[in-house]
């Protein structure tokens, strides 16, 4: 049976430019233990697996191509924004961390999180961008990593780039949970242009809550 596949790009500039793609797929269309080699065969850094459930919620299940993640920002965020655009928005995104806060601003859309829902990666701070643009995905073999460097401390803007090997992606484009994790650590809002270009925004209150979020532009479905 043919199953349709929604995709996305998350993350873009404010030209639709560059972004994180995603596919989406409704829960019904593929069983549960069937979900990991169909994210695995789609070959998207993550596949979301959406249940609309009443007006105001949905709920989800997140597969990198090797691995289910409790929660992701570039599936949450970008999954969120299609809802809307479907006639679903969401208040709600259940997803296994916990039940995700969504708001909708304009273009963009925000996710409020807990740092410590996100997967834990090994941040590599260096010295400039130019460092950053330059680093070896083949360096990183094991684990999360995120190479990272400031372009304007002073306002919270940075440049970075992702390896997961062990998620199954040699290099992320846009990743957002990596965004939430470096904002608790930094306990600051960031703006982070990340790989080829794509654009992610947090914020930070006082009680250790974090907001991401970004736009995002669909993309032409598949069939698979």
């Amino acid at each position: 049976m043919a199953i349709e596949v929604s995709v996305v790009r998350v993350f873009t500039d404010a030209d639709g430019r560059f972004g994180n793609p995603l596919g989406i797929v409704s829960a019904d269309a593929v069983a549960e233990n069937d979900r990991q080699q169909f994210a695995a065969d789609l070959g998207f850094s993550e596949t979301v697996f959406v249940d609309r459930t009443e007006p105001g919620t949905a709920s989800a299940t997140i597969y990198t191509p090797a691995v289910e993640l409790p929660f992701a920002g570039h599936p949450t965020v970008g999954l969120s924004w299609w809802l809307r655009e479907m006639g679903h928005p969401v208040d709600v995104l259940a997803v296994p961390a916990a039940p995700l806060r969504i708001r909708y601003d304009g273009d963009d859309t925000w996710v409020r999180a807990r740092a410590d829902w996100a997967p834990e990666f090994t941040f590599h701070q260096v010295r400039d961008a130019a460092e950053v643009t330059s680093a070896d995905p083949s360096a990183y073999d094991s684990g999360h990593h995120y190479v990272w460097a400031w372009t304007d401390e002073e306002n919270g803007a940075l440049r970075s780039r992702m390896f997961a090997p062990m998620m199954g992606i040699a290099e992320d484009e846009a990743t957002g949970a990596a965004a939430v994790r470096l904002t608790g650590e930094l306990g600051r809002g960031l703006h982070i242009v990340q790989g080829a270009g794509s654009q992610l925004r947090t914020t930070f209150d006082e009680n250790g809550w974090v907001e991401l979020g970004g736009q995002t532009v669909t993309d032409a479905p598949i069939t698979v």
